[in-house]
């Protein structure tokens, strides 16, 4: 198992058959002795490459399993085969000579393959700049597409270069060099590296992996025997010579037999205890395409849009390839009364037969202040994920060709559901259906996208249920902090309608006849902007709004009586021709049993004039305080209102002046004290963490910290400059006053202390580790001792704040 066959059986193929033909052999006999013999050594050589060949290509079959379509293990099983091929053809050639040849032939077939895979997935572009667009993002495309992967230059080229490079290593390995077991290592790694990207992803590779291990015995057990005509190894040698490496042979065989059999024994358990387990998935260790702001909650768009509805955002041209929405006969377009007659099309001013709803974004997370898409991106190539439809609604394919023109940001309109995209490289949440452009939108991009739109039957929806659980609690949410009237309204149309079609159609109708649509109101859609929408005082700006409003308001007041909601913001559009900004609105939907998404239009009818909200909803039930319910005064006026006293005495249903200032001030004085105490306590741990904890040289370092910030207090601060020697002079010099008159000043109280301290600081610096218990409360002592004596020389008030000072909490260390 050591040494290959291919190179040694070639050579001495060669020359036996020269010096036959040399030395007058038998003539044709002899030639065509030599020539089976070449043939006899050629075909004993292939099953190693062949061998790794395989290996190689089968990493390819166990990566395609999340690509789609067979284009990804077709074009890296050419690169398997061009590696070894390219090793074996250059086999004569020097070892320092093959790498250049072989990565020459890498770059072309790799730019072959990159071309094939561009014009696969319709990219436009260069073959220059997507390669190089593929070379810079490879690796996180590869890991944040979405699955099936899309063969596109980027999700090929690492896959690519890593079979050529492992076929290449694997042939140099295991034919130039005869080593065909370490030879193996680069398939094997490549192997396991497919299975680490796939991940839980794809079911067991099971087959690919008992060819794997198939085509490794074969190649292994064909090295492992002599080549025709070798004869034995240790005939010419002397039979104790040859007993003895016999010997050390089967020793050798004996050894390792016995090492793979304990690595069975000791790793066998623990991988088959992994066999049932869920493999680990690279992807989350990436972090997906994000978006900013106004891509995750375009909502907020709608009032800067409204504006300026001239604004040309889109060009559009509509291809239906399935049944015309409102045709005659067309029970899902047929015409109603009801504002949500045609679930799938038309808006509040357009008429559905001429609509096609185009979507930006789908926002299905409310906090109380801002609605959000709430998404993860992953990218994606011409083929998305096709989802299951609602089990009672019709699917119409709807194909467009878009044309951004003043659109920003990097959402990507499309029809509801998107299915396939051609002409810019897209990234897709399957949750929501929102694709996004990871490079942003720019003027002139043009692509096309074929979707799926789903028609529910109307005639269901009366009958419907609506989900509920864990599976639709993000559309159920609710935060804490709705406004009370709100609640109320929720009650007051849940209470007359029992059905959760009636409660949406109920919500809907209430929006639509109460409240007016206007361009010029000011964008928001958090609960205070909710409340003042819908109960505000008309002469003051309520009761009016743009689409956000309707839309956000509608989705609140039905997730309050129980209806799963969402918020939809898009464009109308009749199909072909620009979409302008006017056309951006924003349309809640409600999901429904067998029904899917269905969107309802609670904007109002533009000839319509509002009625009060006072008329249908009731105000809030309130009792007379025990005091006024008394007998009706029949001389209303003989007797006036006492008027109040200058001291605030007379009854006036409050708290008195005096009662306020007192419990304002006792607050006050209470938080002042309580803030006081806070800062006394984090002083105290501050000082016991530096002199009690930690080993001696920290306890040291914390003394030498107690005294410069003791300085500091004191208003004498030193720089960081300075020696420590030197901050123990002034030290000294800034406790000399209150030493005796006749003390000397480097010798007695706490001065000499100070450079007693400073020299143990310089110890733990220069010689870390030396430091001894006894020095460290040596030097806690001489730090609350010099602490004690400097607050001494202090005046008053500021030995009052020395404890409490807030300056050592947050002076850097």
């Amino acid at each position: 198992m050591g040494r290959g066959p291919a190179v040694v059986s070639v050579r001495d193929a060669r020359p036996t058959a020269d010096a036959t033909a040399a030395a007058g052999g038998p003539g044709v006999a002899g030639a065509g002795g030599g020539g089976r013999r070449r043939v006899t050594a050629v075909l004993w050589a292939l099953p190693v490459p062949l061998a790794l060949v395989t290996m190689t290509a089968l990493a390819g079959v166990v990566l395609g399993r999340v690509y789609a379509g067979p284009l990804l293990p077709r074009l890296l099983a050419g690169a398997a085969v061009g590696a070894v091929l390219v090793s074996v053809a250059a086999r004569r050639l020097p070892s320092w000579l093959v790498a250049p040849v072989s990565v020459l032939a890498m770059a072309a077939w790799t730019a072959w393959s990159l071309r094939l895979a561009a014009a696969h997935a319709e990219l436009p572009g260069s073959l220059a700049e997507v390669t190089a667009d593929a070379a810079r993002n490879g690796i996180p495309r590869l890991l944040t597409a979405m699955i099936p992967v899309e063969p596109t230059p980027d999700t090929v080229l690492v896959p690519l270069v890593a079979t050529w490079l492992a076929g290449l290593t694997g042939a140099e390995v295991a034919l130039r060099a005869g080593r065909v077991l370490a030879g193996y290592l680069p398939p094997v790694a490549l192997f396991a590296g497919a299975l680490y990207v796939v991940g839980p992803n794809a079911g067991p590779a099971l087959w690919p992996t008992v060819l794997f291990v198939a085509a490794a015995a074969l190649g292994l057990a064909v090295s492992a025997r002599p080549a025709p005509g070798a004869g034995d190894p240790v005939a010419g040698l002397a039979p104790g010579v040859r007993t003895v490496v016999r010997l050390r042979l089967a020793g050798g065989a004996v050894v390792g037999v016995a090492v793979v059999v304990g690595l069975v024994a000791l790793l066998g358990p623990a991988i088959v205890g992994q066999v049932d387990g869920r493999p680990v998935d690279p992807r989350r260790y990436v972090e997906p395409p994000q978006v900013e702001t106004l891509d995750e909650n375009p909502l907020i768009r709608i009032s800067g849009w409204a504006l300026h509805p001239e604004q040309q955002l889109l060009e559009v041209r509509t291809d239906r390839t399935g049944p015309v929405p409102g045709a005659t006969g067309d029970p899902a377009g047929a015409a109603s009364a009801d504002p949500s007659a045609d679930p799938a099309d038309g808006g509040p001013e357009a008429p559905a037969e001429d609509s096609v709803r185009i979507r930006l974004a789908v926002l299905s997370d409310y906090d109380g202040v801002t609605w959000r898409v709430g998404a993860t991106y992953r990218n994606a190539g011409r083929i998305l994920p096709a989802a299951t439809p609602a089990p009672d609604s019709r699917v119409e394919t709807v194909q467009q060709r878009i044309t951004i023109a003043e659109l920003t940001g990097r959402l990507l309109p499309a029809v509801a559901t998107p299915r396939e995209v051609s002409g810019a490289r897209v990234a897709y949440d399957p949750a929501t259906g929102t694709l996004i452009r990871p490079e942003g939108l720019t003027p002139g991009l043009s692509y096309t996208v074929t979707s799926a739109r789903e028609r529910p039957d109307n005639n269901l929806l009366a009958t419907a249920n609506v989900p509920a659980g864990e599976a639709v609690a993000r559309v159920l949410r609710v935060t804490d902090g709705v406004p009370e009237p709100l609640t109320r309204l929720a009650g007051q149309l849940a209470e007359e309608n029992g059905a959760p079609y009636a409660r949406a159609a109920a919500i809907e109708q209430f929006l639509a006849e109460h409240y007016r649509m206007v361009a010029d109101a000011p964008s928001g859609h958090a609960y205070p902007n909710l409340n003042f929408f819908l109960f505000g005082p008309r002469n003051g700006g309520g009761q009016r709004g743009t689409s956000e409003q309707f839309a956000a308001a509608f989705a609140v007041l039905g997730r309050l009586t129980g209806l799963p909601t969402r918020v939809v913001v898009g464009f109308e559009s009749t199909g072909d021709g620009p979409v302008r900004a006017g056309d951006a609105y924003a349309w809640p939907e409600v999901l429904f049993d067998g029904l899917g998404w269905v969107p309802f239009n609670p904007l109002p009818q533009p000839i319509q004039e509002p009625r009060p909200v006072e008329e249908d909803f009731r105000p809030a039930p309130s009792e007379p305080p025990p005091s006024e319910v008394a007998e009706p005064t029949l001389e209303p006026t003989a007797s006036p209102e006492p008027a109040a006293a200058p001291d605030g005495s007379a009854d006036s249903g409050g708290l008195s002046t005096t009662v306020l200032v007192g419990g304002g001030t006792g607050g006050l004085l209470l938080l002042v004290g309580a803030l006081l105490l806070t800062l006394l306590a984090m002083r105290r741990t501050l000082t016991r963490a530096r002199l009690e904890r930690g080993d001696p040289g920290q306890r040291i370092a914390g003394a030498w910290r107690e005294v410069t910030d003791a300085l500091r207090l004191a208003g004498q601060p030193v720089g960081d400059d300075l020696a420590a020697t030197e901050v123990a002079s002034r030290a000294r010099r800034a406790v000399a006053p209150v030493a005796p008159p006749t003390a000397d000043p480097a010798t007695s109280g706490p001065v000499p202390a100070v450079d007693e301290l400073a020299g143990l600081l310089n110890q733990v610096g220069f010689a870390p580790g030396t430091a001894t218990p006894d020095q460290a409360t040596h030097a806690v002592g001489i730090a609350r001792r010099y602490t004690a004596a400097l607050r001494g020389t202090r005046p008053r008030w500021r030995r009052l704040l020395w404890a409490i000072h807030p300056g050592p909490l947050r002076w850097r260390r």
